[in-house]
């Protein structure tokens, strides 16, 4: 199903709204597939605005650089992951089956929603989980946080451990479990794909049913449920 949605993030984070205008949207939706298919390290305005048949300049009215780009299109992720706890707990009493629709959003926020035509969210989650990281393991890190660059995860990771607190109320790391989950999902994906020696999962095309058991196993393990 189609969902309509407009999705806020930080002001500070772009010049100009980029979903406000059609040329916004196309920055978003090139620079996710161009850094998806060249990474981020080679990635630069120059590249993106050969691809889109634009100016650097116009790239540069709605982003200061790119390392704010990359923050914007992991917030948009971060928040897109949230929608979709949202949407799909809603009336759920039960924490334990909310968790499991938590990592299975987790696991498979990959599922496009044609409504939002400028973002792919299977490009985009291929992105978040080969480059999601360099958005806030930088050296700047703490003045961004202190700009509030980082409130979407929080939010996030906050809405997780509150769910893991209604199931084990005794549980002493709720916060660091959840975004432990959160990154679990991504670095085994990448890991399973890349890395095999580091992970004791296997995925296959777009099928991560095995890194979905592996998290709903260390979860319930800890919460003694």
């Amino acid at each position: 199903m189609a969902i309509g949605i407009k999705i806020s993030l930080n002001e500070k984070l772009y010049l100009r709204d980029p979903q406000e205008t059609n040329l916004g949207k196309r920055i978003i939706k090139e620079s996710i597939i161009l850094i998806d298919e060249i990474g981020f390290e080679s990635f630069n305005f120059k590249k993106l605005a050969k691809a889109m048949g634009s100016t650097e300049a116009s790239v540069y009215r709605y982003f200061e650089n790119k390392h704010f780009l990359l923050i914007y299109l992991v917030s948009w992720y971060w928040e897109w992951v949230s929608y979709l706890i949202d949407i799909n707990t809603m009336n759920i009493e039960d924490p334990k089956r909310r968790l499991k629709i938590i990592i299975e959003a987790f696991v498979y926020a990959s599922k496009d929603n044609p409504s939002v035509d400028y973002v792919n969210e299977s490009i985009l989650h291929r992105l978040i989980i080969a480059e999601g990281i360099k958005a806030y393991r930088t050296k700047e890190v703490d003045k961004e946080n202190t700009d509030g660059f980082f409130l979407n995860y929080k939010k996030l990771s906050a809405k997780v451990a509150s769910v893991i607190s209604e199931i084990n109320p005794t549980f002493p790391y709720p916060n660091a479990l959840a975004s432990n989950l959160f990154e679990m999902a991504n670095d085994h994906i990448y890991f399973a794909q890349h890395l095999p020696k580091l992970t004791d999962v296997a995925v296959e095309g777009d099928n991560f049913e095995e890194v979905e058991k592996m998290l709903e196993y260390f979860a319930f393990t800890l919460l003694g449920k």
